[in-house]
């Protein structure tokens, strides 16, 4: 459904280019739940709102390409892309207080994306509002639909970003990061609401986390990617217990859980490269435990390994 091949993507700054994505391949297909996880600034929102077109002014596609059904999004016009913008390819933004506008009821906000991407008159798309609040697991939408957001809690105005974004209801749904501010129970509810969307609208997921335990319950594959680039990737349950990246391992590693009360956490040292100044070698080298000679003066390739596993690692190659 969606191919994402060789992206590069850079900002101009008055200090000069920041290379935040290099070299992007990924692919989500039909009825699939890929997981994009790493550290804050590693470029997975930014490979989100590439693909959605909706990037900031200073951003630059500098090569790549990203493919929708085999049509490639970036040789779109703007009227072209409003066709699948929202109704094809819609998202869940990471904080759904500033995703929601703050002076519109609810019931306004998805009427009018309804009305939009359907092409309904104004009592059909009333009823399919009611109807999609409902399919989040919303059970008084009559009332709440009378409600601004402001009103709401933050598990209520999370179903109602997801609400948004299914009103079409999209082929693909990209979730940047939509339990980071949730507590655990209401987390659990909204994960179970992404597995119900999956299996009953056969809708793909591109569910972009920093949470492996996340990952753990609802992806079928995972994507790890540091400092703008893909450096592993592979089934969940390939990368998740058998990690062959030394940064996967890492991150793994530095988890809480099955750790003994008093048992001091695993951190990863160091900091992530400077993106105007990258590193010649690995991204990853100044980091490494197992770093070698090679690493700090030649990049490694993202390779097929096994097990349909891609990792961009020298400890890897024969």
């Amino acid at each position: 459904m969606l191919e994402i091949k060789n992206l590069h993507v850079n900002f101009q700054t008055f200090r000069g280019t920041i290379e935040a994505l290099k070299n992007i391949n990924l692919s989500v297909e039909e009825k699939e739940i890929v997981g994009i996880v790493g550290e804050s600034g590693s470029g997975k929102s930014i490979t989100a709102l590439s693909i959605l077109g909706l990037l900031e002014n200073n951003a630059q596609i500098s090569d790549g390409e990203i493919s929708y059904r085999g049509k490639n999004l970036l040789t779109l016009s703007k009227k072209e892309f409003q066709k699948i913008r929202g109704k094809k390819i819609a998202m869940v933004f990471q904080e759904p207080m500033t995703a929601l506008h703050p002076t519109m009821k609810v019931g306004q906000q998805l009427s009018e994306v309804i009305r939009r991407h359907r092409k309904v008159s104004k009592k059909e798309s009333v009823q399919l509002m009611i109807n999609a609040l409902k399919d989040v697991h919303i059970h008084n939408s009559e009332h709440v639909a009378k409600q601004y957001p402001f009103e709401l809690s933050g598990g209520m105005r999370q179903r109602i970003v997801i609400a948004l974004a299914m009103a079409a209801p999209p082929d693909l749904l990209i979730a940047d990061e939509p339990t980071t501010a949730l507590d655990v129970t209401i987390q659990h509810e909204i994960l179970q609401l992404m597995k119900e969307l999956n299996n009953k609208k056969g809708t793909s997921i591109l569910f972009i986390t920093h949470d492996l335990g996340v990952v753990s319950q609802i992806c079928d594959r995972t994507v790890v990617m540091y400092a703008g680039e893909v450096i592993e990737s592979g089934k969940t349950k390939e990368v998740l217990f058998s990690p062959q990246h030394p940064y996967t391992k890492a991150l793994i590693e530095a988890l809480p859980d099955g750790k003994d009360a008093y048992e001091p956490l695993r951190a990863i040292h160091g900091e992530v490269p400077n993106l105007m100044e990258r590193p010649i070698g690995c991204a990853f080298a100044s980091r490494c435990q197992y770093v070698m000679d090679i690493c700090r003066s030649k990049q490694p390739e993202l390779t097929y390994w096994q097990n349909q596993r891609d990792v961009a690692c020298w400890l890897e190659r024969d």
